[in-house]
């Protein structure tokens, strides 16, 4: 007779229990929580050390300005009355930061041409003017001001496409964009900073020391889209644009569109006049922030 089969021996799929399952679930969320807000801390940290190194290349090319010009570039420039363009101080200062092509496309005679079309505006657009801790487009539209939009003879309140930046200057205590309106009121409220329109203005005039005077600051594109290049004046907080004023303190986010602003915890950097980039608290005194700002001490 022949040998007896042997039972055949049931194999078992290995796997997971699901006890072992939600274990291992529960160890990757742990390992999350602790690893996540270091690798964002870290992120954040590389583009702080970004930032603060574009507002240093910034702060050097206006000092390359001010040991040629003998001064530092006004916060606008008029380009010429018919289009009611004008440049911005950062478009001055394109040699410093090794941009010749593009100082060689500004006629500063003329607006930019083109500039109705936004893929003509990505043309302008510097990535290194952009703090990468922000939320921003390379470009953005300037929509005519309300008293302009409702005279313009066309429905489209659109003036110009412009190339995004973060970083402003320093107009002082005052806002930038009221300097038009005030004049047509017959009231006088010029520019009390480091980089105004009205006047000349060197290091020599900083009464309290370079060390001790804001140059350049940030401000999201959540607050308002700003620019290096210009604006057209008839434009929505057009002069707000190019400049900043400090009124209340830094990453005021129920202030004025002209405040400095980043997405920086605890405050907003600046470029000092003495070329040193440090951050100023939001929680910084109102009178001691207003004081920075100026060029003379009140």
């Amino acid at each position: 007779m022949g040998q007896a089969s042997k039972p055949a021996m049931r194999r078992y799929a290995k796997g997971f229990t699901v006890l072992e399952l939600l274990v291992s679930i529960a160890a990757v969320g742990m390992l999350v929580a602790i690893l996540l807000p270091a690798i964002i801390a870290a992120r954040e940290a590389g583009r702080r050390i970004t930032c603060t190194n574009l507002l240093k290349q910034i702060g050097l090319a206006m000092h390359q300005h001010h040991d040629w010009r003998e001064r530092l570039p006004p916060a606008w420039r008029v380009a010429d009355d018919e289009s009611g363009f004008a440049y911005g101080w950062a478009a001055a200062i394109l040699p410093g930061l090794d941009q010749p092509h593009l100082m060689s496309r500004i006629d500063p005679n003329q607006a930019p041409p083109g500039l109705r079309d936004a893929s003509n505006a990505e043309g302008y657009a510097l990535s290194w003017l952009l703090c990468p801790s922000d939320l921003h487009e390379a470009t953005f539209v300037l929509q005519a001001d309300a008293p302009f939009a409702a005279d313009a003879a066309e429905p489209d309140p659109s003036l110009a496409w412009l190339p995004t930046s973060n970083y402003v200057g320093v107009y002082g205590t005052v806002e930038a964009d009221e300097y038009y309106k005030k004049i047509k009121q017959g009231e006088s409220e010029l520019g009390d900073g480091a980089v105004v329109f009205d006047r000349r203005v060197t290091f020599a005039d900083f009464s309290r020391g370079q060390s001790k005077t804001l140059l350049i600051g940030e401000r999201t594109m959540a607050t308002v889209p700003s620019t290096w290049l210009g604006v057209n004046l008839q434009g929505e907080d057009a002069e707000c644009r190019l400049v900043g004023s400090a009124m209340t303190h830094p990453n005021c986010r129920t202030c004025d569109e002209c405040e400095f602003t980043s997405r920086h915890a605890g405050g907003s950097y600046f470029a000092w006049a003495d070329g040193h980039v440090e951050l100023v608290a939001e929680d910084i005194e109102p009178e001691t922030y207003r004081q920075l700002a100026l060029r003379h001490t009140r």
